[in-house]
């Protein structure tokens, strides 16, 4: 997956606008990343990628490129 079908992924997940996100977004700053986009992000992980997210890897993320480089 290209770091731009992760971003549209991210998006979709937190019901953003196409195009809304970028690499250096703060996820502090993004209303829409609640407990809820978390989880979706935990699903998809284990989904697409075969990942399996801990609650500390979810804490550890600081930008939309944290997630997108976590996901490989």
């Amino acid at each position: 997956m290209t770091i731009e079908e992760k971003i549209a992924m991210l998006e979709e997940i937190m019901d953003l606008e196409e195009g809304s996100l970028s690499l250096e977004d703060n996820l502090g700053e993004i209303e829409e990343w609640d407990s809820l986009s978390k989880l979706s992000l935990i699903a998809e992980a284990k989904h697409s990628f075969q990942i399996v997210m801990r609650a500390e890897d979810i804490k550890a993320f600081q930008t939309v490129r944290d997630i997108c480089e976590y996901l490989k």
